[in-house]
């Protein structure tokens, strides 16, 4: 029965742990992955002293803690993608339940930092946001519940998944944090459609979130702000918007030119959530092109590679880390050029923040253990045994 399941690729005997798993890597996304952090150092190094020197700190100071972080965060990545697909379920069950605790206490013990939007627990030294490790144990804990719908007698998982996505909406939702909240939406949304709903399902589900939306504008300033300045047909150019705008235009093709920008000086959050404005400004349109291209290889490659696998759990857990990895890079670039309304959203790997960081390389880690490569065989070796074993009965 081993060979049914899992082909009849041999196994080398007694093969040492490490040299497995870099067999088995998706080595192009860990590839991918390095260059973004490497590009985020560069950009620090031209985004953060302007910070810096507000705050009244060393002008290295955010490039410092960013490397620091980044640092834990690869660590952290390389540790995660070496687990079987049944230890990072157990990591993704424990990791949610812990976040969503965190989220729970967050009106009651956490802070907004000026930004309106409670959202963050301070710890002196370093900061916290609880949203940012949510994702990936909701992707997995989801993925789990829908893969456990398909077995015989199995729990009503897409039910139970869809009233985990209710709960964590409408807590994000309260911060507000609407940006969050859409992506955790959406990555439910990919889940429920990978794991086979119906199209008609789904339409009435996107109109409910129109339906939602509308509340949200009628009864949120803050998100009703957002959204007018978003739909305005004029730019104020003293906002952050404004700023961004300029910048990507005075960029062009290939930027002022490294340390020329101006942005960086103007933009409060030109080291987070604006950061490839100063890409755009400095280096101009060849880097945001290639910054593009390696999101764009990490999801389409890891999409291919899990296309090909047959458990029904790392298929849907690995498909919703990986699309919620570029959605998360589209919806910061997109609010960049005014695509998208704003939201405060980091770039992954490339934007400072520790929490961010740190998130990022547990869910990568977990997206490149989903993507290893598995002794599984092909679908005729498959189909072969089985009629071999049908002949010998």
């Amino acid at each position: 029965m081993t060979d049914l399941v899992h082909g009849t690729i041999p196994v080398r005997a007694g093969d040492p742990i490490l040299p497995r798993w870099w067999r088995t890597l998706d080595k192009a996304s860990l590839g991918c992955v390095l260059g973004l952090f490497g590009i985020g150092l560069l950009l620090g190094l031209a985004a953060s002293p302007p910070l810096a020197a507000r705050n009244g700190l060393e002008p290295f100071h955010y490039v410092e803690r960013q490397a620091f972080f980044g640092a834990i965060a690869l660590v952290v990545m390389l540790a995660v993608s070496m687990l079987e697909p049944r230890q990072v379920r157990r990591l993704g069950v424990l990791g949610f339940a812990a976040s969503f605790v965190a989220l729970l206490l967050l009106p009651f013990f956490g802070t907004d930092f000026g930004k309106g939007a409670v959202r963050w627990y301070s710890l002196g030294f370093a900061s916290f946001q609880p949203s940012e490790f949510l994702k990936p144990g909701f992707v997995v804990l989801s993925a789990w519940l829908m893969a456990a719908a398909h077995e015989k007698n199995g729990p009503p998982g897409r039910l139970w998944s869809f009233v985990l996505a209710v709960l964590v909406v409408s807590l994000l939702a309260l911060q507000p944090d609407f940006g969050q909240a859409a992506l955790v939406l959406f990555s439910w949304g990919v889940l429920y459609f990978v794991a086979g709903a119906p199209m008609t399902l789904l339409m009435i589900l996107a109109g409910c979130v129109a339906f939602a939306g509308t509340v949200a504008y009628e009864k949120s300033e803050h998100f009703a702000r957002r959204i007018d300045g978003f739909l305005s047909p004029e730019v104020d150019p003293r906002t952050q918007l404004g700023y961004a705008t300029n910048a990507i235009r005075e960029g062009g093709f290939f930027g002022v030119g490294v340390g020329g920008g101006e942005v960086k000086w103007s933009l409060p959050d030109a080291h987070t959530d604006f950061i490839i404005a100063v890409a755009a400004e400095e280096y101009g349109l060849i880097l945001v092109v290639c910054i593009i291209g390696l999101y764009a290889t990490v999801v389409i490659g890891s999409l291919l590679r899990l296309s090909r696998e047959r458990d029904p759990f790392i298929r849907l857990a690995g498909t919703g880390l990986a699309c919620v990895f570029g959605v998360q890079a589209m919806i910061n670039m997109g609010v960049a050029v005014r695509l998208l309304p704003a939201k405060g959203m980091t770039l992954p790997f490339v934007s400072y923040g520790g929490s961010s960081l740190i998130a990022g390389g547990i869910a990568m880690g977990m997206l490149l253990a989903m993507t290893r490569s598995r002794p599984q065989g092909q679908m005729g070796d498959i189909l072969g045994a089985r009629r071999r074993l049908g002949a010998d009965a």
